[in-house]
Parts: structure tokens; sequence; C-alpha cells
């Protein structure tokens, strides 16, 4: 590792200008100095260009992209197509890092190149100083091609700015702009196919704020990009690879839904259900119709 590294941040930024200060004064903070921060504004339609304007203008170390809306990854590729820096850090305009990100992942790097992977911790807006369980376990035994590939969702996923990459392994390597989900699982796929070493640094120092997402939400949605996941991973791995990954895909589905087959006989057989049921038929027997409707409803949806 050469002597005083250059970090380049790139913070993506479409309609989220009221977390912008927070990203970038975290940024800002860090103990290791030698760094450029990239905001891209992808087409934001709300104030991120005056939030942007405001850092630029306080360290010359911000430097401001504005780029017609492509989503996520194209305002990622777009950063990556301008970075001066030896390592890149990626920093959603939400999330936050701890102010010895950089030292810290720089010190285990040391001479050797690697990818270096931080725990991280969530928050709320409720309560900053507060911070919360991460929603997964990270360990050094799940950095690698297949645990990434095979366990993905079902057992962990990597926030993005958990990660701190040699910029090196960007030469052949961007963010696929066919997807609006799953595009970091891609991400670290193809990262894992290459030879490089992973670390595992044990610190939270990625803090992931916690809100709702919405297109996470969205059932179908997720179920379109699933398949369009499908498509694109298709294209970057082996054929062996993709087909033992629908396989587990497929044994995993099915056996949700054995498990939930289960708990809904178990349902049926309880004593609740039982006594729901009792209740519907005497409420039936006193001409009380309407309201036995609506308690037939309500446990229709116990049985969901």
């Amino acid at each position: 590792m050469k002597m005083n590294p250059k970090i380049s941040v790139i913070v993506p930024c479409y309609n989220q200008a009221r977390f912008l200060d927070e990203s970038l004064q975290s940024v800002l903070d860090q103990t290791y100095e030698n760094w450029e921060c990239i905001i891209v504004n992808d087409g934001s339609p709300d104030n991120t260009a005056e939030a942007a304007d405001k850092w630029t203008k306080k360290d010359s170390r911000f430097r401001y992209l504005y780029k017609e809306n492509g989503g996520l990854s194209s305002a990622r590729n777009a950063g990556l197509e301008i970075i001066t820096g030896d390592y890149i850090q990626f920093l959603d305009s939400d999330d936050i890092l701890v102010n010895t990100k950089f030292s810290d992942s720089l010190n285990l790097i040391q001479e050797k190149e690697a990818i270096v992977v931080s725990n991280f911790c969530l928050f709320d807006d409720s309560d900053k100083q507060k911070l919360l369980p991460p929603f997964c376990k990270l360990s050094q035994d799940l950095l690698n091609f297949e645990s990434i590939l095979y366990q993905w969702d079902f057992k962990f996923t990597i926030p993005i700015h958990c990660g701190f990459f040699p910029k090196s392994l960007f030469e052949n390597i961007r963010f696929n702009e066919n997807l609006k989900a799953k595009e970091d699982w891609l991400f670290w796929i193809q990262i894992a196919q290459k030879n490089i070493n992973f670390i595992f640094l044990d610190a939270p120092l990625a803090l992931y704020r916690k809100h709702a997402r919405s297109m996470s939400r969205d059932r179908t949605h997720m179920i379109v990009y699933q398949m369009l996941f499908y498509n694109e991973a298709e294209k970057v791995i082996s054929n062996s690879d993709f087909k033992k990954l629908l396989l587990r895909h497929l044994d995993t589905n099915y056996n949700k839904v054995n498990e939930l087959t289960i708990e809904i006989r178990n349902l049926k057989e309880s004593r609740t259900f039982k006594l729901f049921l009792s209740l519907k038929k005497i409420i039936e027997d006193l001409g009380l119709l309407h309201l036995s409707k609506k308690i037939f409803r309500f446990i229709r949806k116990l049985k969901k």
C-alpha cells in the first residue's frame, strides 16, 4: 500500500436532500483526511443541488456531479467514472459512517490488496444517539463467493457502506443498471468472484438508517426484480453455479410454504380457532349475520 493513499467516497442522492447533511458530515468528520467525496445528484426534484453546493463551498474535497435520473446503480457508476482515489467507499445519502471508518480500514489492509467489510448498526430519527442491533450478523466465514451467492437474503446481506474497496477491482465491474433492486447482491457476487481477500472488521463503523423503504416492501415489484436478477446473474456466473442457485432458492421457498402449511393446520386444530367457529355458529343462530361476517373475515385473516 502506498503512503497516504487517497479514498474516493461516492454518495448518490435522489430526493433525499433532507438526509444529505448528516451523511456528508460523517465524511468530513473522518480522522483520515486524504479523501474526495463525489456527490452524485441523480436528477433529484428536491433541493439536492443547493444542499450539495453548501458542502462544495465548505470544503474543496467535496465535488458535485449532476446527471439525468437513471437510478441508484447509474448514479454510483457515474461517480466511478470520475474518481481519482486509490480506494473506494460507497455511502448512500441517508446513511452514516463512523469517524474512524477510513483509518481503521486502511490499518487492516497494510501491504496487501483486500476488501475490508466492517460491521454495522441501525439508527433512526427518533434518537440518533441510540444505536440499534443490525438486522443480520456478519462474520468472516460469510465473506466468500459461495455464501454471498447462496445465503444472501436468507442469512445475511451486506449494506454497501460496510465495504471498503481497492480501486483496481473496478476496472471491469460496474453496478448493473438494469436492476432497480438486488443490484447490490449482483455487485457483491461479481466482487467475490475476484481472487482477492476479504477482511472482516468486527466493529460497527457503518450506520444504516432504519426507515420504511417502500420498494422493498412492495411484494409485486420484488418478485419482478427477483426474476430480473436471475436473468442478469446468469450472465456473470457459471452454468453450474446458476443451476445451484435456482435449486437452493426453490428448495428454501418450498420449505417456507411447507412450514406455513403446518402452521395453518395447527391453527385450525387449536382451541382458539374452534372457539371462534363455535361463536360464529351461535351468532348466526341468533340472526346476527352482519356481525358473523365480520368475525369470519377476522378468522380468514388469522388463517393467512
